[in-house]
Formats: C-alpha cells, sequence, structure tokens
C-alpha cells in the first residue's frame, strides 16, 4: 500500500468520514484541503446501480462541461487531404492522414488526447485500433468523435466536451475541473457532469440507480456526497 503523505494525513484529518455532504459543501472542503504544488484534478467518483456484465446496462455518456475541465486537450483530425485545411483552422494539434496512421501502427506513438474522424477514414483507421482501443482512443459516433462536421468536433473537444465509460465493476470515474476553478465553476461542472449521468441511466437498471458518489482532488482525501442534494 502506498505511503501516505504529511499534507495528506492533516487533510484527511479535516474531512469527515461519517458525513454526507451537500455539493455545495463539499466543494468548499475540497478547495480548503488543496496542499499540492500543482493544480489538481478535481474528480467524481459513482457507484452505479447497474449489472455491468449485460450490454443494455453499459453507460456511456458525452458531456459538454459548461467551464471544460481545465485542461489543455490535444485533438488529432483523422481527414482526408480535401478536409486538412479545414480540421487546421478549426485547431486540430494533428492533421491524421494516411501516413500518420502507418507511423502509428507501426510505432505505436500516442501524441494526442482525442481523436476524431470523417466516416471516410474510419476503414483506413481501422489497421490502428489495436493501438487506440486499449486506451479508449479510437474515434466513435457514440462519443460524437465520428462526423462530416470537422469543425464542430474540433472545437467541442478543445472546449470541454468528455465521454464517460462505466468500468468492469459498476463505478464511473470522471475528471470534471481543476482545483483553481472558481467555486461556482465546480459545482456547474459537477452538476453537469452528475445530470448526465442520471439521464444515462439503462432502462433495464432496476433499484437504486447512483448508490453513491464522492468529490476528490488528485491528491485530496474523498469527500462522501449527499445524494438528496444532486
Amino acid at each position: 500500500m502506498p505511503k501516505k503523505s504529511k499534507r495528506y494525513k492533516e487533510a484527511v484529518k479535516t474531512i469527515s468520514q461519517a458525513k454526507l455532504y451537500t455539493l455545495e459543501e463539499a466543494v468548499k472542503a475540497l478547495k480548503s484541503v488543496q496542499s499540492a504544488k500543482f493544480d489538481e484534478s478535481v474528480e467524481v467518483h459513482m457507484n452505479l446501480g447497474i449489472d455491468p456484465k449485460q450490454s443494455d446496462q453499459q453507460i456511456r455518456p458525452t458531456i459538454s462541461l459548461p467551464h471544460g475541465t481545465g485542461k489543455v486537450v490535444r485533438v488529432v483530425a483523422f481527414v482526408d487531404s480535401a478536409n486538412e485545411s479545414v480540421a487546421k483552422a478549426a485547431g486540430a494539434d494533428i492533421i491524421g492522414n494516411e501516413e500518420y496512421i502507418e507511423k502509428l501502427v507501426q510505432k505505436g506513438d500516442i501524441e494526442f488526447d482525442v481523436a476524431i474522424a470523417t466516416p471516410t477514414m474510419m476503414p483506413k483507421l481501422a489497421k490502428a485500433a489495436r493501438v487506440l482501443g486499449p486506451r479508449g482512443l479510437m474515434p466513435n459516433p457514440k462519443t460524437e468523435t465520428v462526423g462530416t462536421n470537422i469543425e464542430k468536433m474540433i472545437k467541442e473537444q478543445k472546449a470541454g466536451k468528455v465521454s464517460f465509460k462505466n468500468d468492469a465493476t459498476g463505478n464511473i470515474h470522471m475528471t470534471v475541473a481543476k482545483v483553481s476553478f472558481d467555486e461556482a465553476k465546480l459545482i456547474d461542472n459537477i452538476k453537469t457532469a452528475i445530470d448526465a449521468i442520471k439521464k444515462a441511466k439503462p432502462s433495464k437498471s432496476k433499484g437504486v440507480f447512483i448508490k453513491s458518489a464522492t468529490l476528490t482532488s488528485t491528491m485530496g482525501p474523498a469527500i462522501k456526497l449527499d445524494l438528496n442534494s444532486l
């Protein structure tokens, strides 16, 4: 088990593990215990009432966070030569032409955070699936990263559009902001993310959908959320 830092141990003392915090209380507490020397990410972790083994109970919502994630997102655009200028103008960091796909397959170097593609490039990109798939980077219509509106896709990703997927144990982990965001922006982003999870509830999921939720920062302690306040 990793050794906890002195800063972490001091932060834990100020967070009651017996209390359920409202979102507003949790955000105040999270900011009050920040001690890292870098701008920590803010994460929401939820345990869901789904059977992750059933394909019709998988959830993978795509969310446009109102204030972005605070992270600089590197976007690769897999487009044909006719659309390269459009992709560049929209802010693509890398143009994923056929030559780049070959390089990706041969070397496996990932130099981007999100990949978008036009439908015509998907067959050519198939050979890179073994590189991109395990990392969750393969463009997919379900995550709105495959389409013909190249400018829209790139700008949305740059602005903080993210997708989340439940893991094998029915949990979902979301990075929604940076601790440096002010409280109002943190609350807006967290509410938007949680509302999207609620709307993504599968029809086959019975009983309580959100069983528990915690808020934390990269280096901070978990803060249990009062589900009735969400």
